[in-house]
């Protein structure tokens, strides 16, 4: 079975891809870690937003969301993975396809579990803040310093 990579912007989205992904970040995000926070937050088809997923026979096993792709400051969240999908290295995919798909130039900012701050680590994150508590999980600042551009 071969892994599809997608990369869609919100025009690029059918409604079966859409729900399935806002349905598996529901379920990580909501049932699993047991935070009721308003997950639907009316970006996911913002202009700037951009989707990546990992897919196996039709089924999503991990996404990414991307906001402000083409800015100075994007931002870099909603990262879930299916339980039955982890250790597969799918959302490290994810994140080396979505630092690549921001701007060299962009300061690209994060908000991470504290539990994930070393695998944010690997990708070129470091924490620019104090923890604070979101919906009840303790999360941290994270951001990757632009790339100098080469004289």
């Amino acid at each position: 079975m071969s892994v599809e990579i997608a990369v869609q912007t919100p025009g690029d989205l059918d409604t079966e891809r859409l729900y399935a992904l806002l349905k598996l970040r529901t379920h990580i995000f909501i049932v699993e870690q047991r935070s009721s926070y308003p997950d639907l937050d009316g970006l996911d088809l913002a202009e700037g937003t951009v989707h990546l997923s990992a897919w196996e026979d039709g089924e999503i096993l991990c996404t990414v969301r991307i906001l402000d792709v083409n800015g100075e400051e994007p931002h870099i969240g909603r990262v879930a993975t299916k339980i039955e999908a982890r250790g597969r290295g799918l959302a490290g995919q994810l994140m080396e396809r979505a630092v690549a798909l921001c701007r060299p130039d962009a300061q690209i900012h994060l908000g991470a579990q504290t539990q994930l701050e070393s695998w944010y680590g690997k990708f070129g994150f470091e924490r620019c803040g104090e923890d604070f508590d979101d919906d009840g999980i303790m999360h941290l600042p994270m951001i990757r310093k632009a790339v100098a551009a080469s004289a």
